[in-house]
């Protein structure tokens, strides 16, 4: 399974780029899915949706589009992924209005937090077990072997991603390949070219991973919608070329 979309979808600079001129904004998901059958929501990372939004996306989406949530910044970058089972608790009980169509919820951890195996592990267990979490490290320190056979363990999965000084070496944690890509030569902007985007799709077709996220955050000009297009049609290729 390959699902390649966007970082977000509702963006006023892609108005003439992606979006025509003369459909209304309150149109755009219907749009988007149109082209899309998923999407990486960012702003539950910063406000968490009401439940009216959550049916709505929904309903207004076809039946096999999927909603990849961020987890939220105050369970991950206030609290630091203690003390928030509440929070934690409230957030998927949102998320799971949206039923069928809410896919791996993406958690990302903010740079500068020193690896704590045990506190990772805890919050990994308020988590429910109907829904697949992605864990995105923003500090190298995270990435060595005791984290990754405790997210194997959790049934978890790491976040492969190309944010500067991270240092994300390129494996496979966990029950599926979660792709971000954050922009060229400064972040969120930047058209990655197709020499780039075939070493990831190669790299991705050798993998073995049964399923494949990949989504585009350089959303600057409109770069993430021909970017998402172009490597999920790449993937489609090796995909078809290992069966």
């Amino acid at each position: 399974m390959i699902r390649v979309g966007t970082s977000g979808f509702s963006y006023q600079h892609w108005r003439g780029v992606f979006y025509p001129e003369d459909i209304p904004q309150r149109c755009w998901l219907e749009f988007y899915a149109e082209h899309f059958d998923c999407v990486e929501i960012n702003s539950s990372f910063y406000h968490l949706p009401d439940k009216a939004t959550f049916i709505s996306w929904r309903k207004r989406t076809p039946e096999k589009f999927l909603f990849i949530l961020k987890g939220s910044r105050y369970v991950s970058h206030i609290k630091r992924l203690q003390d928030c089972a509440d929070a934690v608790k409230l957030f998927y009980e949102r998320a799971h209005l949206l039923e069928e169509k809410l896919g791996p919820v993406l958690w990302q951890l903010p740079p500068r937090f020193v690896v704590d195996p045990a506190r990772l592990e805890s919050f990994l267990s308020l988590l429910p077990t109907d829904t697949l979490p992605v864990l995105e490290f923003r500090d190298p320190g995270w990435f060595v072997q005791q984290i990754y056979q405790l997210l194997e363990a959790r049934r978890a999965a790491l976040c492969v991603h190309d944010m500067p000084k991270c240092n994300c070496p390129e494996i496979i944690i966990g029950p599926l390949l979660y792709l971000r890509f954050h922009g060229v030569g400064s972040k969120y902007s930047g058209n990655y070219n197709d020499e780039t985007l075939r070493r990831y799709a190669d790299w991705a077709g050798k993998s073995g991973a049964r399923h494949i996220y990949a989504f585009f955050n350089n959303d600057s000009q409109g770069y993430a919608v021909g970017n998402a297009i172009t490597l999920r049609e790449m993937l489609k290729q090796t995909w078809k070329c290992r069966r």
